[in-house]
């Protein structure tokens, strides 16, 4: 089969989650022996259009593949949830952005979101096509330990022996939590804390440009920017902590990324991560501000388990040769219009064992 991955602005969302979603598909099917991939919006002799994103040219891709006779699969990256609370006014057209992801994700003969969360939050939106709960997944060996790496994120920040380094990474929304960031800095002068990422500074709101680009944050907390390459790897190796105070996702592929690395992670207790992160188990969770502090302070002291073996498992779970499998199964399904035995309705796929069990 030919399979058109369709991805909108690709070089405006390359930073983004989305951006990385796009990258990871492509390496998930590279391997797929039956599906030929195809990336050129111009291409006629596709099976399946499965597209990722949500603009004009977007919409005009769906319909001239309806009009060919050909399948679409719709990858449900975003959200009402997750759309409000992000950039300038996000709050106040999220009603409207919500009838409008109904109305594409609407036309899809099947529809792909990240986690079993996300899939729900789609069925109470009154989709009826098939949900298929499949992670974006991660190239392991892209996070393999390498001191070289380690010490590029060393010498980029300077940090010195004893330095504790609290880091996170994401775009300055709201949502993402940066303002409990930032409080955790004030309060701990004695850590560095670095945020990686960039936005647009002008679809920000005002209160966040003031905090990122007008200094309104403490000396100790760094906003370096997108980084790519052997310095954000080696930080996601070599930091003290991956703290993602994040209040909605659909999955968050950062979080994977820092499980891929071994890290030690404190994340928000949201409902995106009950199917595959347990707290405690591979992982941490905070319920609130102060409550991120007291397991900050605890983590960074040693006086809490080391979780970072059992929190790689749930990363090897997610590998990209799973998913990419994972994604010609449905595509296949998708083709023959029949639903897949992935058994949907229980969201198994790429989840971990325990939690399919769980009482």
């Amino acid at each position: 089969m030919k399979v058109l991955l369709y991805f909108e602005n690709q070089k405006l969302i390359a930073k983004s989650g989305i951006g990385r979603a796009m990258r990871l598909q492509q390496e998930a099917l590279a391997p797929i022996a039956n599906v030929e991939v195809t990336t050129d919006p111009k291409c006629t002799d596709y099976d399946i259009l499965h597209i990722n994103t949500y603009g004009v040219k977007s919409m005009y891709m769906v319909k001239k593949a309806h009009k060919m006779g050909k399948k679409v699969v719709y990858h449900a990256h975003s959200t009402y949830e997750d759309f409000r609370n992000s950039f300038f006014a996000s709050n106040l057209i999220a009603p409207l952005y919500k009838k409008y992801l109904v109305a594409l994700y609407g036309q899809a003969d099947a529809l792909i979101t990240p986690t079993p969360y996300s899939k729900s939050l789609l069925k109470n939106y009154g989709l009826t096509q098939p949900i298929y709960a499949i992670s974006n997944g991660i190239r392991l060996s892209k996070y393999a330990n390498d001191p070289q790496k380690i010490q590029a994120y060393k010498d980029y920040f300077r940090i010195q022996p004893g330095q504790k380094v609290v880091m996170s990474v994401g775009l300055f929304f709201e949502r993402k939590g940066i303002f409990d960031f930032v409080e955790l800095a004030k309060r701990h002068p004695e850590i560095t804390f670095i945020w990686f990422g960039h936005t647009n500074p002008a679809i920000l709101p005002r209160k966040i440009r003031r905090v990122v680009f007008g200094g309104e944050h403490p000396k100790n907390l760094i906003f370096p920017g997108y980084l790519s390459g052997d310095v954000i790897l080696g930080a996601f190796a070599g930091a003290d902590l991956f703290l993602y105070p994040s209040y909605e996702e659909t999955e968050g592929i950062v979080v994977l990324e820092a499980l891929a690395s071994k890290q030690r992670l404190l994340v928000r207790d949201i409902p995106v991560y009950d199917s595959w992160l347990k707290d405690g188990v591979n992982s941490y969770k905070a319920e609130d501000l102060d409550d991120f502090d007291r397991q900050m302070v605890a983590i960074l002291a040693g006086e809490k388990s080391d979780l970072t073996q059992a929190g790689f498992q749930v990363a090897q779970e997610k590998d990209l040769n799973r998913v990419g499998e994972i994604l010609a199964e449905v595509y296949q399904a998708v083709l023959d219009n029949r639903a897949l035995s992935l058994n949907p309705d229980q969201d198994e796929a790429l989840m971990p064992a325990w939690s399919t069990n769980r009482s």
